[in-house]
């Protein structure tokens, strides 16, 4: 068996069923233990999320604004596979996998909030005065078994550590060269030679320079292809109605069957089941245990309080986004249609065959500039993770530099080089992260559950009441 064999067999696994059934499972565990407060409390998580950071609070340790650390987790998780994975399951588990994307989007709004309350939890102060946390340190500094403990945060650094260049590095840049030489004919090496340029203009500065662009970029990027999408959706809207049919219709149809929208998709509730959820963690990485990387490093003043603002990012990834880009396919009359060789519409091609069905070759400029900016943030924020990843593993600072430069030049053959080995290898590390992760939450369970019933009695509630006073003055 030759080592791309392994790497496939591997892949198989980590993105298969009993890993997705995992996942799930540690989302409904997980939501049941916390007696569905992250559903309970959602309202509350989205107000916070734009609401104003109280200054006054002198034990609001951290690095950048709560907002700021979710922008960069976001940053990491909308990505192309918004646009180009649910169109994928839509083609593969038909267009009741969006359905399947929603469910574990709701299990994971939980599994989200655990692995953030973790992060600041357990967090530490590195050599340089920054924060320093998510996983690891939680396995390190939480497991009562230290040897089990040392060992599970080894292996998570070292599989996010190599996930990053190429899940969050070498494929981004790929898809950025490819859309801009397919969109504009622009050659890759130009596309690749500026990414570089860029990346190393935000990267060099560290967290809190990359905290600043992608609280402008990513809500900026996430404004505009919504806006777009629900133009497309408006035009189309007369298909709508057929297409939520069809979606709700495949989404639990014990035998494989084509829908009307779907055209030639055939599928049935398994496979709708199996994409749904696959592309649904891997475009918002609940379980995987990333973004609580960049919650560890947001100006807190209770771990449950970013944990509440750090969930958010599934529901704007999955609930949002991914169903914004779901529904322009499903009322496009673009899915099941076939291309100029006679192959199933997929991808990225389908996605720009749903927007041009309305708005003409405009359409395709918008997804374009949709991947270019989704793929070009999250290359920003998978830096974080990997080089944090790194900083476990390796304590000498001058290792972290070192790894910023190659992570930036990396970008550029990303960009010129179709990898697929390293591609392969990167998509089986950032399932393995996974692993270690999910027993993590599962240990430690008892310590979220502590802390979510002290934030509730000790902090929401009041300050609910205390809304409710000021809103009678």
């Amino acid at each position: 068996m030759s080592f791309s064999d392994i790497i496939s067999a591997v892949n198989n696994f980590v993105w298969g069923p009993i890993m997705l059934a995992l996942l799930m499972g540690t989302g409904i565990f997980l939501t049941v233990r916390l007696k569905f407060k992250p559903w309970l409390n959602l309202g509350y998580a989205l107000k916070s999320v734009f609401a104003k950071q109280d200054k006054t609070h002198k034990d609001d340790s951290g690095d950048i604004s709560p907002f700021q650390s979710l922008m960069t987790a976001l940053a990491a998780t909308i990505g192309t596979g918004n646009i180009v994975g649910v169109a994928t399951a839509m083609v593969l588990g038909g267009p009741g996998a969006l359905v399947w994307m929603w469910i574990s989007a709701l299990f994971g709004l939980s599994t989200k909030y655990a692995e953030s309350v973790l992060a600041v939890k357990y967090r530490e102060t590195n050599a340089k005065g920054e924060m320093a946390g998510g996983p690891m340190y939680a396995m390190k500094n939480g497991f009562k078994n230290k040897k089990i403990g040392l060992v599970l945060a080894f292996l998570f650094s070292l599989f996010a550590a190599v996930a990053s260049f190429g899940i969050g590095n070498m494929t981004q840049a790929n898809s950025i060269a490819g859309a801009v030489n397919g969109t504009f004919g622009v050659p890759t090496w130009i596309t690749g030679l500026i990414l570089m340029a860029l990346a190393f203009m935000v990267i060099l500065g560290g967290i809190k320079s990359i905290g600043r662009v992608t609280g402008v970029i990513v809500p900026f990027m996430a404004v505009f292809y919504v806006l777009a999408a629900l133009v497309v959706i408006v035009i189309n809207i007369q298909n709508v109605p057929a297409g939520l049919a069809e979606i709700f219709t495949m989404a639990f149809s014990p035998a494989a069957m084509a829908g009307g929208v779907g055209g030639t998709i055939i599928a049935s509730v398994l496979t709708a089941m199996r994409w749904g959820v696959a592309r649904g963690v891997f475009s918002n990485e609940a379980g995987l245990g990333s973004a609580p990387i960049a919650a560890a490093a947001a100006k807190t003043d209770h771990p449950s309080r970013q944990g509440y603002i750090n969930m958010t990012g599934t529901f704007f990834d999955t609930i949002c986004v991914c169903s914004i880009t779901g529904l322009v396919i499903a009322s496009s009359g673009a899915l099941g249609t076939l291309d100029a060789s006679g192959e199933i519409l997929m991808g990225a091609n389908l996605t720009i065959a749903a927007f041009q069905s309305a708005l003409g070759p405009i359409g395709g400029f918008i997804v374009t500039v949709g991947i270019a900016l989704f793929a070009f943030s999250t290359i920003l924020g998978w830096e974080y993770y990997g080089e944090k990843s790194l900083e476990y593993l390796i304590k000498a600072p001058i290792a972290v530099t070192i790894y910023r430069i190659i992570y930036c030049l990396v970008v550029f053959v990303g960009a010129t080089t179709a990898l697929e080995i390293v591609w392969n290898l990167s998509d089986a590390m950032n399932g393995m992260m996974a692993i270690p992760n999910l027993i993590s939450l599962l240990v430690l369970s008892s310590v979220v559950a502590k802390e979510c019933s002290e934030f509730q009695t000790d902090f929401l509630i009041p300050e609910k009441l205390a809304f409710k006073e000021a809103k009678k003055k």
